[in-house]
């Protein structure tokens, strides 16, 4: 094929060109598309192994999402001057790739598969992330991969009651929802959203309206791949050989059964499961060898079936509850003595610590990506340790999951928060997860209101969240909404539906789904359930503390403002920032100034803090003649000496109004660094120098 043999396919979306060139660049990948989306570039390619990995339970499927600085026209900061590990933002790309992908490859397919997003340019008013998961579609969907998509993505913004497709960057910061959807022509798959607590139906229609917009999307790749895709490869996904699988239905079958039915607890239903587990593989080892696999796979699909049919035939769930029940609850806070607030929340056998911390805002984070730099006032770090599902593993930094899942608490709270000028601190809350069964995420959501909230952050409103899940029964239609699921039901349920937000609206909102189909009114039903369970959870959690503390915590600082003329800025700061060095020092302060002439002054010392004012107010008060300063001898010299009477102000004793008596020698009287009391005798209207008097005052 010649460089000029490539295809290009165009079509409109949300009232911009989308355009897709196919065979121009990675002519050696499985499936490649370039996507241009206004002056946003992204390049996709799919890949896959040519065998299956061996032994492999899971589908080894890895999307990246790669950001190049020069997207953006920016050379790399630091010192090495190339891209690093990947932002917060890439991750959040990768995982939204992945995620309405991940279930449309077939069961047990074990080959391989890696999605490369590269973002190539940048244009702030078309999101890549958008053009990357078309792309990833589009490349799966042309490439020999099996894979039963395509899929295609939009954002949708709702301003003024009305939805927009694919807002601009003005419009997405005016907007009170952002949601991206992903899914087929038949189903949503994926849904990821912040609001700003807007009501359930809204939430509903947009999501709607904007899988009427996927499915034209839908349309328009499968043209493409009519035209340029490839047969698709066959796997050889060897079935469970018959006599294997009746042999271990007939040693498990029952006795998992029996297991979900009367053992409630996970630690001890985890265990009993993996002891029938170990035994049949003893039991068969020797009449089937080398068939671990294989009995491992069908110990598997028997879970799955016993789960679905005591929950779909007896309404019974793997803990006992019934579909709207929610777990018991228990809520504490000020858990930590010297942390600024702290929240424990514990719904089941998920339990999450929450504690905040507060400082100045330049202890904000400054984010310098592919987009224009930006800075957050607050943070949400997610942690999930090993220990917390009872297991042993490597701990080497923040997982993909565990910064999705920070995101959204983040998001989640972001609404609620007071502005600057209501509450001027940087606020960082982190959430460790000390136990897990299911739900981690929003139990984190549910931690962090009551951690905020003990430390006095003045919140608008509570938040709280829960994880809601589905199973279906694909042969009737029937199905389960489940409330608070737990780890089973998560695995293998049909829906992870995480819903949180205020008694008044949704703030975020996150949804995978893994059935091809749901109904707007199975959704509503589920949305609805969801917002009942929050009610009942914020009801255990206001039990605790019902409204922001009204003192901050002493070992929090505490900050004042000043707002002074940006051209004072300087007096502030000094000669090479001597003046608030000195005053830093001596008071042992924080202050910050931004460009506009807000200063911000923090400090845990009530004394400090007031000495600290005292200084700055002193540096912009403007002398007047006949005014009386406590100052200090600064420089001798033989007409007089040097007295600073404010911080960066001086005026000339002469020596001749030392004293009333005639002084032959400044030292006789003063030398440098003595404490002098003197009077200003007068200010020089043209240079501004001031003359002193220390004799008048004797």
């Amino acid at each position: 094929m010649r460089f000029s043999d490539y295809k290009t396919f165009q079509t409109a979306l949300g009232g911009r060109l989308l355009q897709v060139d196919i065979g121009r660049v990675a002519e050696q990948a499985n499936g490649a598309a370039t996507v241009r989306y206004g002056d946003t570039v992204v390049n996709v390619t799919a890949c896959m192994a040519e065998k299956p990995r061996e032994n492999q339970s899971f589908f080894p499927l890895s999307c990246e999402y790669e950001e190049r600085m020069y997207a953006a026209g920016k050379i790399p900061g630091g010192f090495i001057k190339r891209e690093g590990r990947p932002s917060e933002k890439a991750t959040l790309g990768a995982r939204l790739m992945d995620r309405p992908i991940r279930p449309l490859f077939p069961k047990n397919f074990f080959h391989d598969v890696q999605v490369v997003a590269t973002v190539l340019s940048v244009d702030p008013d078309c999101a890549p992330e958008v053009a990357a998961m078309i792309g990833s579609s589009i490349a799966l969907t042309i490439s020999d991969i099996p894979f039963a998509g395509p899929t295609a993505t939009v954002i949708m913004g709702l301003i003024e009651g009305k939805p927009i497709i694919n807002p601009t960057l003005a419009q997405r910061e005016e907007s009170e929802l952002l949601l991206t959807i992903s899914g087929t022509k038949n189903a949503i798959m994926m849904i990821e959203a912040g609001a700003k607590e807007v009501d359930e139906e809204a939430v509903l229609d947009a999501m709607f309206a904007g899988h009427e917009e996927i499915k034209e999307l839908v349309e328009f790749i499968e043209n493409i791949a009519g035209e340029v895709g490839k047969p698709k490869f066959e796997p050889v996904i060897e079935p469970v050989p018959e006599d294997i699988a009746t042999d271990v239905r007939g040693f498990a079958a029952a006795n998992i059964e029996d297991t979900l039915r009367t053992v409630h607890d996970k630690v001890e239903q985890s265990a009993q499961i993996s002891k029938i587990n170990k035994e049949c593989q003893e039991t068969l080892a020797e009449k089937y060898p080398e068939s671990e696999t294989f009995i491992a796979r069908e110990l598997e699909e028997i879970l799955d079936a016993v789960f679905r049919t005591l929950i779909l035939k007896d309404g019974l769930r793997p803990d006992g509850r019934k579909s709207t029940e929610v777990r018991p609850i228990w809520c504490e806070t000020g858990f930590l003595p010297r942390a600024h607030g702290s929240g424990l929340f514990k719904r089941g056998q998920t339990q999450v610590l929450s504690v905040t911390t507060l400082g100045t805002l330049k202890e904000g984070q400054i984010i310098d990506g592919i987009g224009d730099e930006t800075g957050k006032r607050y943070m949400h770090h997610y942690n999930f340790p090993p220990y917390s599902v009872g297991e042993v593993r490597p701990m080497r930094g923040a997982s993909r999951r565990e910064i999705g899942h920070g995101a959204l608490a983040e998001r989640a709270l972001l609404p609620v928060l007071p502005t600057e000028e209501e509450f001027p601190y940087a606020m960082r809350v982190v959430s460790d997860v000390l136990s897990s069964n299911g739900s981690s995420s929003q139990g984190s959501v549910c931690g962090s209101t009551l951690s905020l909230m003990d430390a006095g952050v003045p919140i608008t409103a509570p938040v709280s969240g829960i994880a809601m899940g589905l199973v279906e029964d694909e042969s009737t239609g029937a199905v389960v909404i489940l409330s608070d699921i737990q780890g089973l039901e998560d695995h293998y349920g049909d829906m992870d539906f995480k819903v949180a937000g205020t008694p008044k609206g949704i703030t975020a909102l996150q949804m995978d789904i893994k059935v091809h189909g749901l109904s707007r009114e199975i959704m509503r039903q589920a949305i609805m359930q969801a917002k009942d369970g929050r009610g009942y959870i914020l009801g255990q959690m206001l039990q605790e503390i019902s409204e922001p503390r009204t003192d901050l915590s002493p070992y929090a600082p505490r900050i004042e403002s000043i707002q002074i003329d940006p051209s004072d800025i300087g007096t502030i700061v000094g000669k090479g920032g001597k003046t608030i060095n000195g005053i830093i020092a001596e008071t042992g302060v924080k202050i910050d100034i931004d460009d506009d002439g807000l200063i911000s002054i923090a400090s845990t010392e009530p004394d400090g803090m007031k000495k600290a004012v005292e200084m700055i107010e002193l540096l912009l008060k403007e002398p007047e003649v006949g005014e009386i300063y406590d100052g200090k001898v600064t420089g001798i010299k033989e007409f007089g000496a040097f007295v600073e009477i404010l911080p960066g102000k001086e005026g000339l004793l002469h020596i001749s109004e030392i004293d009333k008596q005639r002084v032959a020698r400044v030292e006789d009287v003063l030398n440098v660094g003595d404490p002098v009391q003197v009077k200003i005798k007068g200010i020089d209207d043209k240079t501004g120098k001031i003359s002193l008097t220390r004799k008048a005052l004797l």
